[in-house]
């Protein structure tokens, strides 16, 4: 399903969300620089859909194989603050046998491998794999998907998966399978993007050509459902993260215009979520 993209709602909605949020203790110079943008933006004429260019949402499958050749390429806000979290939890995990689930162009597994784990890589787009497999060429690739890993019952001793579930519509059995494949007493590290994010931006979208977007959907999953689906599975939660945005503006983005307004819209808020969990022995 392809929608025209709607620049100037989304640069209005950055700038009514920093307003609300500044509204009660905002300097009042910040204020009124919010107050004339929206009227500015209001204001302007639209360009009709037909002309100005779509965004076409994809499956997890075709979407990933699109993304695939720039995923690499643009700083991501998401990323940054997500590693540095899943990175300090893996430093102290003795070597092992480890999955990277949905492993996408192995930034994971490249961190998995070079500290000493055996690392599987499962992703369900060949292309992301062409792309981990350069990046991370000594772990083992599989083609699969969250669903349903195509692993056995308690083959690996850690378990890691990075901001993928969001794509799931239910996150329970992508979460039974990580816990089916890890062998009791092992670990789960799994990131996520944060409701917060998913509820306020919604879609992330990416260049697909010239003039073509396109976007994976994104599900809200409250802490609250993962923790039901934790549960479910058998696991312990030893910890939750949750890292804040560190300023980092997608470079060339509707947000990047409006800079001032984004900055301020998102400042203190979560990213990411990241659990640390343990399938009891």
């Amino acid at each position: 399903m392809s929608r025209a993209y709607r620049g100037r709602e989304l640069v209005l909605g950055i700038q009514g969300l920093a307003l609300l949020r500044h509204a009660i203790d905002g300097d009042e110079k910040f204020l009124r620089d919010r107050l004339d943008d929206i009227r500015r933006f209001a204001a302007a004429e639209e360009r009709p859909s037909d002309h100005g260019p779509v965004a076409r949402e994809l499956d997890a499958a075709k979407g990933y194989a699109a993304w695939s050749a720039i995923y690499d390429s643009l700083p991501n806000s998401f990323i940054e603050v997500e590693e540095l979290v899943v990175h300090a939890l893996l430093d102290p995990l003795p070597p092992g046998t480890a999955l990277d689930a949905a492993c996408g162009t192995g930034r994971q597994t490249q961190a998995l491998t070079s500290r000493g784990h055996r690392t599987i890589g499962v992703d369900q787009s060949p292309q992301m794999l062409d792309k981990a497999r350069s990046n991370a060429p000594s772990a083992e690739y599989r083609v699969g998907r969250l669903e349903s890993l195509p692993l056995d019952d308690d083959s690996v001793d850690l378990a890691v998966c990075s901001l993928a579930l969001t794509h799931l519509s239910d996150p329970c059995t992508g979460i039974a399978e990580l816990a089916r494949v890890v062998r009791p007493g092992g670990r789960i590290i799994l990131s996520d993007l944060h409701p917060f994010v998913v509820s306020l931006q919604g879609q992330c979208l990416f260049a697909e050509g010239p003039g073509r977007l396109a976007f994976v959907r994104n599900h809200v999953h409250l802490p609250g459902r993962y923790l039901a689906a934790f549960r479910q599975a058998g696991l312990t939660v030893n910890d939750c993260h949750e890292p804040l945005f560190n300023g980092r503006l997608a470079p060339g983005g509707y947000e990047e215009s409006v800079a001032d307004a984004a900055r301020a819209a998102w400042d203190g808020l979560p990213l990411v979520i990241v659990w640390d969990l343990t399938l009891p022995a």
